[in-house]
């Protein structure tokens, strides 16, 4: 365990078994616009949308599953930028266009074969409150909507867009093991194939 990084975070000595439930998790779902990307939506003349994705989460979706935690998207977008990003890390578990996001995430555990306290969601507007009750761990970036605020238990340092799926995965990893050791595998030449 990590104990210096998850110090940074109060909530995880609320009395809640936080710490607990993070160490138990074998996935992790995020949200898209407002939690992958800032939540701006830009368009190009010819109607394309563009979006801008932090690198940095890049390296944490492809570093969780390699300890065990899968990781998965469920927006209610759909877009040729978002499915070309989530094909180059490799997301397994994509289901883009979805508006009944308590749905796909039932059929995903129930696949999974992992119960939804085993579940962490990440997510910032009130579409994502059909899913936040049902997970083990809730958590939602520092700019989220106020409900979803009030609903988190975990309020992440990060806004929008600046690196909160590297957040999510360094609190994970740290509540097993030293980040030192749980980046050793990010520096292998074959983790960026």
């Amino acid at each position: 365990m990590d104990t210096a990084f998850l110090s940074s975070y109060p909530a995880l000595d609320n009395g809640q078994g936080l710490l607990v439930k993070l160490q138990a998790l074998r996935l992790v779902v995020f949200d898209v616009d407002g939690v992958l990307t800032d939540g701006r939506l830009l368009y190009t003349e010819q109607g394309e949308s563009i979006k801008r994705f932090n690198v940095k989460d890049g390296v944490a979706m492809k570093l969780l599953p390699k300890w065990g935690v899968q990781v998965a998207v469920i927006t209610a977008k759909d877009s040729a930028p978002l499915r070309q990003r989530m094909k180059e890390l490799k997301v397994e578990h994509f289901y883009p266009g979805c508006h009944n996001k308590a749905e796909a995430f039932d059929e995903l555990v129930e696949r999974l074969g992992i119960t939804p306290d085993q579940a962490a969601y990440v997510g910032d507007d009130v579409i994502d409150l059909q899913v936040m009750p049902k997970v083990g761990v809730a958590l939602c970036p520092a700019d989220a909507h106020v409900l979803l605020q009030r609903y988190c238990p975990i309020i992440l340092s990060k806004a929008a867009g600046e690196g909160v799926a590297r957040e999510v995965a360094d609190m994970v990893l740290a509540s097993r093991m030293s980040l030192e050791h749980a980046y050793e595998l990010a520096q292998k030449p074959e983790f960026e194939k």
